[in-house]
């Protein structure tokens, strides 16, 4: 039982209705577990409604950046190190980022590149399936509150 003095109303929030859809992408794109899909948002240079309606309108992580206009190469491995020597225009790649995971002791790559593609392996696109199901399900909860 909350002991609040009568004349002082409880703390609320806003109501959900006051936020826009791109404000409640944002924040729930700012979640921590969100952190690595929303470095890959950012580096694609799209805007936010373009991304919330691929999202919508698909199931998968290479269905959504091919509505984005990005064509996904899958290569067998990425070699983290080498990457970053080819960092920038001449090189063509514009954002190396790697997700380090601990529970299996491995390196999940992905590479943004300037010509439109996404260089990443089977693996990478697998954890980024299930990052974009999650967000998915956050955002399509209107309060978008759920997790």
């Amino acid at each position: 039982m909350s002991k609040t003095p009568q004349g002082t109303p409880a703390p609320t929030r806003p109501p959900p209705a006051s936020e826009t859809e791109q404000q409640r992408f944002e924040r729930i794109l700012l979640r921590p577990q969100f952190k690595t899909l929303k470095a890959v948002f950012d580096n694609l240079g799209i805007a936010v409604p373009l991304m919330q309606g691929a999202i919508i309108t698909t199931n998968s992580y290479q269905m959504f950046l091919g509505k984005l206009g990005y064509r996904v190469v899958v290569v067998t491995q990425i070699h983290e190190q080498d990457c970053y020597a080819r960092l920038g225009s001449k090189g063509g790649i514009r954002a190396v980022l790697p997700v380090h995971d601990t529970a299996t002791y491995s390196t999940l790559v992905t590479l943004v590149n300037f010509d439109s593609t996404v260089t990443t392996t089977t693996k990478s696109v697998d954890y980024y399936d299930q990052q974009l199901a999650e967000f998915k399900v956050q955002l399509m909860n209107r309060s978008g509150n759920a997790g």
